[in-house]
């Protein structure tokens, strides 16, 4: 008999923008493996129903991408200490006896990200101000915490937001007003925007920046544009500027090795054919 051809999709509505297909495609190709990775646009009340008949469509596994980050968790077999504590899955993995287990590799991502482009950043050389308070922020704080950071500044527009992440993950977490966000950037070694401002066809952050010292890391997860207003002007104050395409390929790797049985390497290819 022959063996099935794997498959894996990412999961989301919408999911027409994804670059998901493209990163793995290229992977898929570029090592020579049978497979195929395909978009998959599911409502939240066909989620569980779809997932549930993936593995039987010959599926070993998907990303998830929103709205579904959190969902997705209620009907995974097994969910990794990871997810668990960030609170989200991102990427699933499909067993042959047909069970689903839920990982989330956006923190991984994140700071594989910061190390490839930004060598020399040091997590213990000052606080990191983390701007947002979403899925994303949660992923990035536990990453943040992991890599050895002492204190994060966490500012969101509703305060609310940050309070219960505080709440969560405890006292390495200082709660700052939104309207004070620009009087923190001059404690920070860190900056990382998570929120979705200064994305095409968004609103453009507004935190003014003049209080960014030379050196400083700033990173946006934002990588359309790929040069977000925050990195051009970042740069222009001599700051060292990491854009968030990184963050999208990285996060991309765990899983890929999962389900293909090889681990693809992130390089300057990649990023052109992920880009074109």
């Amino acid at each position: 008999m022959m063996k099935r051809i794997p498959l894996a999709g990412v999961l989301g509505n919408p999911i027409a923008q994804s670059k998901s297909p493209k990163l793995h495609g290229y992977w898929l190709r570029k090592y020579g493996l049978l497979g195929h990775y395909v978009p998959v646009h599911v409502t939240e009340d066909d989620l569980e129903s779809v997932v549930r008949a993936m593995p039987k469509m010959g599926f070993v596994g998907a990303n998830v991408t929103l709205p579904h980050k959190i969902a997705v968790m209620q009907f995974a077999d097994q969910i990794t200490d990871r997810a668990t504590l960030i609170g989200a899955a991102n990427t699933l993995t499909f067993k042959e006896d047909g069970r689903i287990i839920a990982d989330n590799t956006d923190g991984y991502g994140f700071m594989a990200n910061l190390h490839q482009n930004a060598p020399d950043w040091d997590p213990k050389a000052g606080p990191a101000v983390v701007l947002g308070a979403g899925g994303a922020a949660r992923a990035i704080i536990v990453a943040l915490a992991d890599a050895g950071v002492t204190e994060i500044l966490l500012t969101n527009r509703t305060r609310a937001k940050s309070d219960a992440l505080r709440a969560e993950f405890g006292a390495r977490i200082r709660v700052v007003d939104w309207v004070q966000a620009g009087n923190i950037l001059e404690e920070a070694a860190t900056v990382i925007n998570t929120t979705s401002l200064g994305m095409v066809g968004n609103a453009e952050l507004r935190v003014p920046l003049d209080g960014l010292r030379q050196g400083t890391l700033v990173t946006d997860i934002v990588y359309s544009p790929l040069r977000t207003k925050l990195l051009e002007d970042a740069d222009a104050m001599g700051c060292v500027t990491v854009d968030g395409l990184g963050m999208l390929l990285h996060q991309g790797v765990p899983g890929f090795e999962r389900w293909f049985g090889v681990r693809p390497q992130v390089d300057d290819e990649t990023r052109r054919v992920v880009l074109g």
